[in-house]
């Protein structure tokens, strides 16, 4: 099967295009958690914990990406060993975190559904984790495949945004986490489709199934957070993390 090979132009642009995704990355971090995790204090070492793992996480995605362009292709691959054993991190304190959350706020901000509501926004919390370990371990497979590896990453980057998404300042009250994937996940998305197109001509195939798998996890928890099956799991949560949270 043939392989599309970059000029040195095109490698340049493609090197600037996806530092220019992580700066967007990162923007978007700070503009959400501006207030919540660098201004105001965090609840306990549980959630500091998880902010420092999850910002080191966005920075190491500015310097890996800013290593390529700079042909620190071993060091990139150093670190990336680095990297891998941070995405560990990421999932088991966002696990953490959420559970965390669970216990700290149960029944939520509307007590009057006898806690629903907050049990199924778990399985939005938990969601991310899945979207993100999964995406992150296929992208440890395809570690020698750039093409594929670097969007891997970069969408497994995309399925932990929803969290700041939903903080940035725009006060209105239908913005949360059922609206933000469509404005801001999706249109990333769409632009790394479009970027595919006109550097090589096709949609990358690592691009094409792991933004499916992300659209399909993110319209499809909702509804899995208020079956039956979900309500009951999320309570077992709540009652056996009151004992280590």
């Amino acid at each position: 099967m043939a392989t599309a090979v970059l000029c040195p132009r095109n490698r340049r642009l493609d090197n600037l295009f996806f530092l220019a995704m992580a700066v967007v990355v990162l923007v978007s971090v700070v503009v959400g958690f501006s207030q919540t995790y660098f201004v105001e204090p965090l609840p306990n070492l549980i959630v500091k914990i998880h902010a420092a793992v999850f910002s080191l996480w966005i920075l190491l995605l500015i310097v890996q990406t800013s290593l390529i362009g700079a042909h620190q292709v071993q060091v990139h691959r150093r670190l990336g060993l680095l990297g891998f054993g941070l995405s560990c991190l990421v999932v088991i304190f966002g696990v953490l975190v959420a559970t965390e959350n669970l216990v700290r706020n149960y029944p939520g901000p509307h007590p009057n559904d006898g806690g629903a509501s907050f049990r199924a926004f778990y399985a939005i919390a938990l969601s991310d984790m899945l979207m993100f370990s999964v995406l992150i371990y296929f992208a440890f497979r395809k570690r020698f495949d750039p093409p594929a590896h670097k969007r891997l990453v970069l969408i497994a980057t995309f399925s932990l945004m929803d969290a700041a998404f939903d903080r940035w300042p725009i006060h209105v009250t239908w913005w949360d986490d059922r609206v933000t994937p469509l404005f801001c996940v999706y249109p990333l998305l769409l632009l790394l489709m479009a970027y595919d197109r006109w550097s090589m001509k096709r949609i990358q195939p690592a691009t094409m199934w792991a933004s499916l798998f992300l659209i399909v996890v993110q319209q499809g928890r909702d509804g899995l957070g208020h079956t039956r099956l979900w309500q009951r799991f999320a309570m077992w949560a709540y009652v056996h993390g009151r004992s280590f949270v």
